[in-house]
């Protein structure tokens, strides 16, 4: 069982063997790559962004394989597994690759740091003593770094270059979650105010805070995200539908009439990937002219989380008992665990769907074959 096992520490730079097997999906006949087999949990970042190198030859995973979750490679599809950090346990959701995949971001208690893939050699880009970090995410071509924030009492996002200079701290009155840069004008972050209202921005010098959309408590908005290369935004009014907001005009538009989970889109904004909770249905590509869906294959996670079943958000309270994002305790055990989701996600050509699932009694890494031509 998870949690009774005793990891063995491993050193920076050991190597696995391959642990690749391969099978058919028994509902649409695509081809699934399992890339982790480690009796431990493995798996994939956020839906935010892609776990595939540049090049699709390499996946960026987490692992409690050694002691506390660290970064691992896995060379696609079959390649060996390598071990790219050791030490003081990572941020298990923050790995975020540069846009030419040289380097690795992630966070480590109140720091973000930069993780050389070759050399594997580390340097902090900035600390925030006695903080905690949410996951971190790039913008402006890598430039520019952002990350959900909390110390004590406080809580906002810090963003900075990702050469260390120009950090700043923007306050925010409650929990901070997923802050993202706009795709094509990298002087906006959109970040989430959980639990509602939801939506907001701001620009990276902490100027033109303003909520996107006031949403009631009621009504349960999640899993925000850029629409790929339109800049607009697409969320998830769970139980419900799948919508789209204009960033300019603020205009909503209803994609899907049939509920989704967690999204992650295509570069140009034409497809999106869904999965599926109460009920699972699986992997689907989402065509976001029509709203039409096509599946890509069943995951068969548990997706857990007691409060998916509900009709609203739970209503977390800021302050020094606040909990930075969905990935601390007590949240864990209404959200999550987070590896018990799938969070698929294109790899850079869209030829390939990566998920997690703990079908198998641990989380895994997977691969999908996204069959349709590109």
């Amino acid at each position: 069982m998870l949690g009774q096992m005793t990891p063995v520490t491993h050193m920076k730079g050991f190597v696995f063997p391959s642990e690749h097997r391969s099978f058919l999906d028994p509902s649409t006949g695509a081809r699934i790559h399992q890339i982790t087999a480690h009796p431990s949990t493995n798996h994939l970042s956020y839906f935010l962004q892609s776990s595939f190198t540049p090049d699709s030859k390499h996946l960026i995973f987490v692992s409690d394989r050694s002691e506390g979750a660290q970064i691992y490679e896995a060379g696609f599809p079959d390649g060996e597994i390598r071990q790219l950090t050791g030490g003081d346990p990572v941020h298990a959701y923050s790995p975020t690759l540069s846009p030419d995949g040289g380097h690795v971001y992630f966070v480590r208690g109140g720091g973000i740091w930069r993780l050389h893939r070759s050399s594997l050699s580390e340097s902090k880009v900035v600390e925030f003593e006695g903080a905690q970090l949410g996951e971190c995410t790039l913008g402006d071509g890598g430039r520019w770094l952002t990350a959900a924030y909390k110390r004590g009492g406080e809580q906002g996002l810090v963003t900075g270059r990702a050469d260390g200079r120009d950090w700043r701290v923007i306050p925010f009155g409650r929990t901070v979650i997923h802050p993202q840069y706009h795709p094509l004008d990298p002087e906006w972050i959109e970040f989430a105010g959980d639990p509602a209202p939801r939506m907001y921005r701001v620009k990276r010098d902490g100027t033109g805070m303003e909520c996107l959309y006031e949403n009631p408590f009621e009504e349960w908005i999640t899993h925000e995200t850029f629409l790929g290369s339109t800049g607009d935004l697409i969320f998830v009014h769970w139980k419900q539908a799948l919508y789209r907001m204009d960033w300019t005009t603020r205009e909503i538009s209803r994609i899907t009439d049939y509920p989704v989970w967690h999204v992650s889109p295509s570069r140009d904004g034409h497809r999106v990937l869904c999965d599926t909770n109460l009920p699972d249905e699986g992997i689907f590509e989402i065509d976001v002219a029509s709203g039409n869906r096509r599946p890509i294959c069943r995951p068969e996670a548990s997706n857990g989380g007691t409060q998916w079943k509900e009709r609203t958000p739970a209503d977390w309270k800021s302050g020094e008992g606040a909990a930075l994002s969905w990935l601390e305790v007590p949240l864990d055990s209404i959200y999550g665990p987070q590896w018990a989701h799938p969070h698929p996600c294109y790899s850079p050509g869209e030829r390939y769907v990566s998920f997690t699932s703990d079908r198998g009694g641990h989380a895994q890494v997977y691969v999908a074959e996204n069959t349709v031509t590109r």
